[in-house]
């Protein structure tokens, strides 16, 4: 599989380590240099690459969108910031018949956690005694806040929780990434908690990705690309 990465900071490096492990050629790093490229200069570099992986920045998002769709080329969106923007993001994908792949997180123990934090919620929704609440800490490089997991987090608790559901968020040193989810009541309190040991979780969810969707057309959610591996049992 021929690679093209998207954002050369910390998680394109790691990516690049990791399919280079696994004997994948990367083709193309668009980084801080390419900043000023419009989307059809971009695609126009893009073009004979399998897929496209971006970890760059939000503010970038569409452009790398509309690029791998002009190109024909699929592409793995890793970045936050955007979320927001999913409408457009779909209407360009639909508009050039291409491909995406997009999560606020690509770990998939985060995506797991996921799920298991719904199942939480919905126990929780009829015992009024308890408050939900979250806490998320990262990296001081981090410019969201709330991070795109704590609001995914949000939204999939708010299904069954009513009331509001308060976040603190944290940014400092190199802390790669931790969630917990709690649920207090002047008796007791139940916690949930997610914390990631290195970013390499993130890139080799979006490596899984990569690998499912080439020959795809559409915009799907990780949560969906990850539950179609589990129940096909391959990364086919």
């Amino acid at each position: 599989m021929k690679l093209a990465l998207i954002g050369y900071g910390a998680m394109g490096k790691l990516v690049e380590n990791l399919a280079g492990a696994a004997e994948e050629e990367i083709g193309l790093k668009v980084d801080s240099r390419d900043a000023s490229l419009n989307a059809a200069q971009l695609a126009a570099s893009l073009r004979g690459h399998d897929v496209a992986i971006d970890f760059s920045v939000g503010s970038a998002v569409l452009r790398n969108i509309e690029a791998c769709a002009r190109a024909g080329v699929p592409l793995v969106e890793g970045a936050t910031g955007w979320q927001e923007k999913v409408a457009d993001a779909r209407r360009l994908v639909e508009d050039h018949q291409g491909a995406l792949v997009y999560g606020a997180n690509f770990s998939i123990g985060v995506n797991v956690f996921y799920r298991i934090v719904s199942q939480a919620a919905r126990l929780m929704a009829g015992l009024d005694q308890y408050q939900a609440f979250m806490e998320e800490e990262h990296h001081a490089r981090k410019r969201d806040a709330p991070s795109g997991t704590a609001l995914k987090l949000k939204d999939l608790m708010s299904v069954y929780v009513k009331t509001e559901i308060p976040i603190a968020s944290v940014r400092a040193g190199h802390i790669p990434g931790t969630h917990r989810v709690g649920f207090d009541s002047a008796a007791d309190q139940i916690m949930l908690t997610h914390m990631a040991r290195s970013r390499e979780g993130f890139a080799a969810g979006a490596l899984l990705a990569a690998r499912w969707i080439p020959g795809r057309k559409g915009i799907y959610e990780f949560s969906e690309v990850l539950d179609k591996v589990m129940s096909d049992g391959s990364e086919k």
